[in-house]
């Protein structure tokens, strides 16, 4: 497989996933700063030219949550997705697509100052969205229960993005040590260290 990445976007939930389902891939950097997302050979592997994108022989996808769900079902031996007939991937499921659905554009609401009532929104609102979270976190440690999922990946990324960056939202004591627990993870620090060394490798060229 191949991912198509760069630092400090969404393509850190994919480099992180490969890291923890421990099979080899390649990193194919997109210097989104330069406008390599807009090369014709890019956008024929997502044609929005966004990353991350996949490519797995003839294979290419994007958007982060198709991503996931690609790699757990193209890798279980990763156990990273409950197998069709488990109950629980009916919650893993809920919970690989929520944050596309829910939490960004609450995100968004929220940091923008929009207001619209509860019934037009397809997210309901921001307080909704975080109440929601806060009560699937209550049975940790991860959403799955003691299984982490492909799903953690995807919500524990949006909520520390939220946290640290975006400042857009002040963690309930579940939330915080959820995000704790994922981030300790030792395939999140691995990703966390490729992304640096490629940080430093830029600051390096540019001097």
């Amino acid at each position: 497989m191949k991912l198509y990445w760069a630092p400090h976007t969404r393509a850190f939930r994919i480099l992180w996933l490969m890291e923890e389902t421990g099979a080899p891939y390649e990193r194919a950097l997109v210097d989104i700063r330069a406008g390599a997302q807009d090369d014709p050979a890019f956008r024929r592997i997502n044609p929005m030219g966004k990353v991350p994108a996949l490519s797995d022989g003839d294979a290419h996808l994007a958007e982060s949550g198709a991503i996931c769900a690609y790699v757990a079902e193209r890798l279980p031996e990763a156990g990273l997705a409950p197998p069709v007939g488990d109950p629980l991937r009916a919650r893993y499921l809920y919970w690989m697509f929520f944050s596309a659905g829910c939490m960004e554009p609450a995100f968004l609401q929220k940091m923008k100052g929009i207001e619209l009532p509860k019934s037009a929104a397809g997210w309901g609102s921001f307080d909704l969205v975080m109440e929601v979270v806060d009560e699937a976190l209550k049975d940790g440690p991860y959403l799955l229960g003691d299984v982490f999922s492909a799903a953690d990946v995807m919500l524990a990324m949006d909520l520390w993005y939220a946290i640290n960056l975006l400042k857009v939202v002040a963690p309930a004591p579940r939330m915080a040590a959820y995000v704790a627990r994922c981030t300790a993870r030792p395939a999140f620090q691995r990703a966390e260290a490729i992304e640096a060394a490629e940080l430093a490798a830029r600051a390096v060229a540019a001097g």
